[in-house]
């Protein structure tokens, strides 16, 4: 079996900062019961799995929390 490798390549717009979440206060989404913890760290909102906190979060501006909460109400994301 040939072997391959994948080269990701860089966001050309990411200009967002490399946010220090360590000491970010969390909170949960619906009101405690969802999975999804926020936190609002240097104007950015930053969102993360609550059941595993180690893994990646994701970084929005205000814009874009907007139009994802936005989306999110209209049923075009599901948040269960």
């Amino acid at each position: 079996m040939a072997e391959t490798t994948i080269q990701q390549q860089p966001l050309m717009s990411w200009d967002k900062p490399d946010l220090d979440l360590s000491s970010a206060e969390w909170q949960s989404s619906s009101r405690g019961l969802g999975d999804v913890q926020i936190a609002f760290v240097e104007g950015f909102i930053a969102m993360r799995n609550s059941g595993r906190p180690e893994s990646p979060s994701l970084i929005f501006t205000p814009a874009e929390w907007g139009a994802f909460v936005s989306g999110a109400r209209e049923g075009e994301f599901d948040l269960t």
